[in-house]
């Protein structure tokens, strides 16, 4: 029996994005983020009701300020203590996990989606999904862009601005396009 879209993307193979089944799987994302980036903050708390049954792991002592966006939503997993600032976007086709009070910085931004280098087949709508894994105690500057399946060490701080194209090792600070090594903690 052939696979579906969505279980060739949780088992990171190749898929097309352009599909009902995902489609309904982001409409349903789209409502609950609108709830959560348009609710007042007081109804609100830390994070919208139907955005906090929509993500796969989140306590109740996580902050996502408002604006947020993801496409999905059940691939985020958050540790106690997160804090995602204004304007953060997790584009979670494939599983991220953020480990106890990681804290990203406003518009920060986690890619998990590849999609196909063939200009075909990118408008077939291919593409494959790499996780993201963010270790615990990790400091994520401001605007900072994480791609496809980077894993992030415990303790580790992304400098403002920077690209991670690679994996970070656990209490070291990298900064710059690409992120680059600069010190030890």
């Amino acid at each position: 029996m052939a696979k579906t879209e969505r279980e060739k993307m949780e088992a990171g193979e190749w898929y097309s994005c352009i599909d009902p089944e995902l489609e309904s799987l982001r409409t349903r994302a789209r409502a609950a983020i609108h709830e959560h980036n348009t609710m007042a903050p007081g109804r609100r708390g830390n994070i919208g009701p139907a955005l906090a049954g929509l993500l796969g792991a989140a306590p109740a002592d996580v902050v996502i300020e408002t604006p947020f966006h993801c496409p999905y939503g059940f691939n985020i997993f958050l540790g106690a203590g997160v804090f995602l600032n204004a304007g953060c976007i997790i584009l979670d086709t494939a599983k991220v996990r953020m480990g106890a009070r990681t804290m990203l910085g406003p518009g920060v931004q986690i890619y998990c989606a590849e999609h196909h280098l063939d200009p075909v087949k990118r408008r077939e709508g291919l593409e494959v999904a790499r996780p993201v894994t963010i270790g615990e105690d990790v400091w994520i500057g401001g605007g900072a862009i994480v791609l496809p399946g980077v894993a992030i060490g415990d303790r580790s701080i992304v400098g403002a601005g920077s690209v991670v194209t690679k994996d970070v090792a656990p209490e070291t600070t990298v900064v710059g396009n690409p992120a680059r090594y600069v010190s030890r903690q």
